[in-house]
């Protein structure tokens, strides 16, 4: 299974991808933490791109094949990258949940940016919100929870 959780910075996505991850033994992968190290390298300057996306893309679909869950905790921008990752489960045969994680609290989610420590250097940019917010694509209708818990009978 492929388990994506997309949302702005400061919903609390990582957290609970870490926690699912660290209680079902899935791998995990964090856009945030593969786009530090290619900063770090040198080899792209500050301008990652998609190449974050991309490289968690391959490292999912190597392990999907090899048979083990996949977490990816990402903001999900846009929907070529939202594409992708159905892709992805579709050529290794596996089912996707696409899981947008939203702090429904506008001064809790302002106050968990504000105060942010730990994170690679990309999640403290200094990015205002409104920004981000601009910048991610709408989530078509079919992909969204209209409550924090879903289950199949919904």
């Amino acid at each position: 299974m492929l388990i994506v959780f997309s949302g702005l910075p400061g919903t609390g996505k990582t957290t609970i991808a870490k926690d699912l991850a660290a209680t079902t033994g899935a791998v995990y992968l964090r856009i945030d933490a593969i786009e530090q190290a290619i900063r770090s390298s040198g080899a792209l300057a500050q301008d990652v791109g998609r190449s974050g996306y991309m490289v968690a893309n391959e490292l999912a679909l190597s392990n999907l094949c090899i048979g083990s869950t996949v977490i990816v905790d990402c903001v999900n921008p846009v929907r070529e990258s939202r594409i992708k990752w159905g892709d992805i489960a579709s050529s290794s045969g596996v089912q996707l949940a696409n899981i947008h994680v939203i702090c429904a609290d506008t001064n809790e989610h302002q106050r968990r940016v504000e105060t942010r420590t730990g994170q690679p250097a990309a999640a403290n940019c200094g990015i205002l919100k409104s920004v981000i917010i601009a910048k991610i694509e709408s989530i078509p209708p079919q992909h969204r929870l209209t409550h924090g818990v879903r289950d199949k009978k919904t």
